[in-house]
């Protein structure tokens, strides 16, 4: 196959961006990324955002997991994303262990195993501020008030650290001299006045307040039942659990609010397991100790009573779950983000990896959201009360804690809700987070989105979803059309997009245009021939893509192809390619083409063609104004005397008198002989454009008799033509119209002759005769004996019509009469009247006023209302008419 020049350029371009589509699509298939996987409808956590390559927060699963034959399912969207901490903490964690973690909006701060305090940013960072003066064995808890400024450490060395981070003023050291297990500071130690204190749990609940000359005074709020094992103050409640159960205390009142007592488990030592406090507000505190989760309710009594607290603590939900807790915390509404340690081991008798489950919390029971198992350092070694969970619940922020590492997780927003949609080809679902409404994206785009999206559907071959979101993602964007339209021609799915490319204000450049229709060409005729109809010619190089056409039709030639060629050929203006072409393919569209283009003078030599095409069509063309001559068309339609019938037949409804003129009446009296006799007769009758001689031969030959009839009457040969009633016809009926319509008595006395031996005729004739001529002509002709069926029905009409018509003639008469007399006396009277003169009267001959002072002589009126001065008149005229009147019907006399 040959190409021109412009075709060969349009096509190299074409193969050398699909090969550089090819390239890029290689180079991205090279690239990772990252990766999660579910396992049993758990999510193992692979790297996130914010790690560092080096401390990719990696899975790390032992020889059995890689054995172990676990059927994969659908994976759950996580809640929550990851970031282990690195830098300076990784350093500490190497030499040392974290015993416990405090997690402040501005800071983090961990106690280790030998009694160090580290101050830490959230990315793992020493805040370079002070040095916090260290215990001597394991940190037990650490507590920090609200605003950052002051934190409580305390240890089995007996002492407790209360540290200012801004200021030493108010800081303190107490030496209890036994093992202090929790502590707690005022969350408003930061304010001046009484809120200087902190307190302190062991075997029994201390309050330590700063005096005014700067001592420390200790008070014993309440003797614990066993040990407090875990202690959280918010606001003015401090909540602590002990070894019999949980316990809120009002700071303000000084007062127990109640006792909550854990329940009795068999196998279970209370001490054996911590128990998780943590304050969600401040009506609503969450509990998790073993396996159970408590979410208790602290309100004000609806009536107060004397001796009785004025808050009470209840419960509003309790349920189980399959692990030991290790750490609660509130994630939104009724959800809850849960640190679980698995109560089975592995095959090694090891403890399992520790897992985040997300739940929604209802009354007895709750809802699984989703479950990740965390990867953290040395999990094996480690049990459930090595790990811990802090919550910052205004943040929405969780660290999760290891002797041997921490982790910060936080809600996945938007841009990770894409991501992770995205890794798990759950595109749609993307696209809809994308296009909602109130949408804050940092990393992610509409647009970003929806090429991942488009680069799927192309992948798994979803090829009609991916030509639709084309043209919800793009739009009129002329840029984004043009770079990822080529990845439709890299699968050859151009035709899919071809819907939505942008044809209006916004055009892409012409080769793209050319490439859609190639590949139409090549793979679809039929769209070939849709696209060629409904594009602008203006989109592409109609040459090009012709000489295309031309060059495949000598291989695969179908109609499809044959009529978008002949658009083609109208878009490029060779309309008479195009007329043939549509001719080729006997395409009706040919006559939209002609009216269109007023391609009438193409088309003199073609008329037979398309009359055979479309005899209607091409009808109603002939017939416009001015566009064919009418000898032309008659001409070119000698050799069909069909077509020629149609046309002229058409032609004399709409104007006879053009075909009278031009003499073609003659022409139609043949073509209604030979195709239409129903109208030969007609126009027999209203034309006198024809040759009666020639039209009786045809009339003759094709023995049309009504016809015959009418042409000898014409001809004046009325004999001939009764006769021919008679003899041909046999209908007495009309031979009694055609002799009424000659009105000739001859006429009449020859049909009765020719009705003599038939005495059906006479009986029709004496019964219709009556009113045209004298019927007692018709009675004496009758033989005495014949025989007419009806005779006497006959006679009784003929003489009831015959006396009808003498007394309609003498009514007729008797008005005449009357009306006769009656004008005569009107006119009698009219003349009688008398005429008034005036001043404003002139005379009809001078053309001088008839009254005058000048005036002199007699006035003469006439009957017709002329006037004369009796001088103006001839002597011998007085006494006659007017002489205006009367030279006036001499005039039409002489002119008749």
């Amino acid at each position: 196959m040959h190409f021109n020049p412009v075709q060969n350029n349009m096509f190299s371009v074409y193969h050398l961006l699909l090969g550089l589509v090819a390239f890029k699509f290689y180079i991205a298939s090279m690239m990772t990324g990252r990766k999660t996987c579910r396992f049993l409808n758990y999510r193992f956590v692979f790297n996130r955002v914010n790690c560092k390559p080096n401390t990719t927060f990696q899975t790390m699963t032992n020889q059995s997991d890689e054995k172990s034959d676990i059927e994969t399912v659908e994976e759950v969207e996580p809640k929550l994303k990851y970031v282990r901490l690195t830098n300076d903490v990784q350093t500490i964690l190497t030499k040392d262990g974290v015993s416990y973690l405090a997690a402040h909006p501005k800071f983090l701060c961990i106690g280790t195993n030998w009694g160090s305090i580290h101050l830490l940013d959230f990315e793992g960072n020493i805040v370079n501020n002070r040095q916090l003066r260290p215990h001597t064995v394991a940190v037990n808890q650490i507590s920090i008030d609200s605003r950052g400024e002051f934190i409580a450490t305390c240890s089995d060395d007996g002492n407790v650290f209360v540290y200012g981070l801004y200021t030493t003023e108010d800081s303190q050291e107490v030496s209890l001299g036994r093992c202090v297990k929790s502590v707690a500071i005022d969350p408003l130690y930061h304010k001046s006045g009484n809120y200087r204190r902190f307190i302190t749990g062991d075997d029994r609940l201390m309050l330590h307040e700063r005096t005014f000359l700067g001592r420390t005074k200790s008070v014993l709020l309440c003797d614990v039942e066993g040990v407090v094992h875990n202690m959280r103050w918010h606001n003015r409640f401090v909540a602590w659990a002990s070894n019999i159960g949980l316990r809120v205390y009002d700071i303000i009142s000084r007062c127990s609010l109640g006792l909550i007592k854990w329940d009795k488990r068999n196998n279970i030592i209370p001490s054996t397991y911590r128990c998780n406090l943590t304050w969600k507000d401040s009506g609503t505190l969450l509990v998790g100790w073993v396996d159970t989760v408590r979410i208790c309710g602290v309100k004000r009594r609806l009536q107060r009573l004397k001796d009785v607290p004025e808050y009470i603590v209840e419960p509003l939900s309790m349920f189980r779950i399959d692990y030991f807790i290790s750490g609660i915390g509130p994630l939104n509404h009724n959800q809850l983000v849960i640190l679980c340690y698995s109560k089975e081991k592995d095959e090694n008798e090891k403890a399992m990896r520790p897992q985040l489950y997300v739940v929604e919390a209802k009354e007895s029971k709750y809802v699984e959201l989703c479950t990740d198992n965390l990867s953290l350092r040395d999990f094996k070694d480690f049990s459930c009360n090595d790990y811990a969970l802090e919550s910052l619940v205004v943040e929405n922020l969780f660290v999760i804690v290891s002797p041997k590492d921490i982790v910060v997780a936080n809600p996945c927003d938007a841009d990770d809700r894409i991501e992770w949609l995205i890794e798990h080809n759950k595109y749609a679902e993307a696209m809809e987070i994308v296009n909602s409404k109130n949408i804050v994206l940092n990393r992610n785009s509409r647009i970003s989105v929806g090429k991942k999206f488009l680069d799927h559907l192309l992948f798994v071959e979803e090829y009609v979803k991916a030509g639709q979101l084309t043209a919800e993602l793009f739009g009129n964007d002329k840029k984004l059309w043009q770079e990822e339209i080529f990845k439709f021609a890299q699968v050859h799915q151009l035709r899919q997009v071809s819907a939505y490319i942008p044809r209006g204000e916004v055009t892409l450049d012409p080769h793209i245009y050319e490439m859609v229709l190639y590949e139409y060409l090549k793979l679809e005729p039929e769209g070939f021939l849709k696209i060629v109809k409904q594009w602008s010619p203006s989109l592409y190089n109609v040459s090009a893509v012709t000489n295309a056409l031309i060059e495949h039709l000598i291989v695969n030639s179908s109609s499809e192809l044959l009529e978008a060629l002949a658009i083609l050929y109208t878009h490029s203006g060779k309309f008479d390619k195009a007329l043939g072409a549509y001719l080729k393919l006997n395409h009706k569209g040919i006559f939209q083409l002609i009216t269109k283009q007023n391609l009438y003078p193409l088309i003199h030599d073609m008329i037979e063609d398309l009359m055979q095409l479309d005899c209607e069509q091409m009808i109603k063309i002939l017939l416009e104004k001015d566009t064919v001559p009418i000898d032309i068309a008659v001409a070119k339609l000698q050799d069909n005397r069909l077509y020629l019938y149609m046309y002229l037949d058409a032609l004399e409804k709409k104007d006879t008198r053009m075909l009278a003129r031009r003499n073609l009446h003659k022409d139609l009296v043949s073509l209604y002989a030979t195709f239409a006799r129903d109208k030969l007769l007609p126009l027999l009758k209203r034309s006198n454009n024809y040759s009666i001689a020639l039209a009786l031969d045809e009339c003759k030959r094709l023995e049309y008799y009504p016809e015959m009839v009418y042409l000898l009457g014409r001809m004046g040969n009325t004999k001939d033509a009764l006769n021919l009633v008679m003899s041909q016809l046999q209908d007495i009926e009309q031979a009694i119209e055609f002799c009424k319509d000659q009105n000739d008595v001859d006429l009449w006395h020859d049909l009765i002759g020719l009705s003599l031996d038939q005495p059906n005729f006479l009986k029709v004739l004496l019964r219709k005769i009556g009113t045209y001529v004298d019927p007692r002509i018709l009675i004496r002709r009758i033989g005495k004996r014949t025989q007419i069926p009806g005779l006497k029905d006959a006679l009784v009409k003929m003489m009831t019509d015959y006396n009808l018509q003498v007394s309609v003639e003498e009514g007729c008469t008797k008005i005449v009469v009357s009306d006769c007399f009656d004008l005569h006396e009107r006119l009698y009277n009219i003349r009688r009247k008398g005429c008034g003169v005036d001043e404003q009267h002139l005379c009809n001959a001078c053309q001088k006023c008839i009254v005058g002072q000048d005036t002199v002589g007699n006035v003469l009126i006439f009957c017709c209302q002329h006037v004369f001065h009796e001088q103006c008149i001839p002597a011998d005229g007085l006494e006659t008419a007017c002489i205006i009147c009367t030279d006036s019907r001499t005039k039409q006399t002489a002119f008749q």
